[in-house]
């Protein structure tokens, strides 16, 4: 699978995740947790596959590249920062909800992003996208957070 339709099914993946998340009551806390859990690993798991592999073949491809690079860089880091707090939570503690929820809008915003301006510039590049698709599959396959094991 080339790496933009790779990246593409992880987007809607965890959209999906999040909108079962949505779906369940206050009360389902153990399902809250697993499901936070896989959204964070999956998370994980692509953001480092694109800023290890990815991003560094974009910004390869055109130095006009850089902005677009640098954004999503930076989305990441955030998108990471409330990861770890989602993870040292426990469901039903304060705020737990809302920061799943800021999390699913910022992941929303950055898909967009990626999706529209991102994808397009990387397929006019001509990259070589099976090759990279190959590589970030292989990359994602290796991470495991043992700190999100429940």
């Amino acid at each position: 699978m080339d790496a933009i339709e790779m990246l593409t099914q992880d987007h809607q993946a965890v959209k999906e995740l999040f909108e079962q998340y949505e779906a369940l009551s206050d009360r389902s806390l153990v399902s809250k947790r697993k499901l936070a859990l896989k959204i964070c690993l999956e998370l994980t798991k692509h953001a480092t596959a694109e800023e290890e592999i990815f991003y560094p073949a974009v910004l390869q491809a055109s130095r006009e590249n850089k902005e677009l690079v640098d954004e999503a860089v930076v989305e990441h880091a955030s998108a990471k920062e409330l990861i770890a707090q989602i993870v040292a939570m426990a469901p039903g503690e304060d705020l737990y909800d809302a920061k799943v929820k800021v999390l699913s809008e910022q992941i929303e915003h950055h898909v967009k992003e990626e999706e529209e301006e991102m994808f397009p510039k990387a397929r006019e590049a001509q990259l070589d996208l099976l090759a990279l698709g190959g590589e970030i599959a292989a990359r994602k396959a290796e991470i495991a957070l043992p700190e999100m094991q429940d």
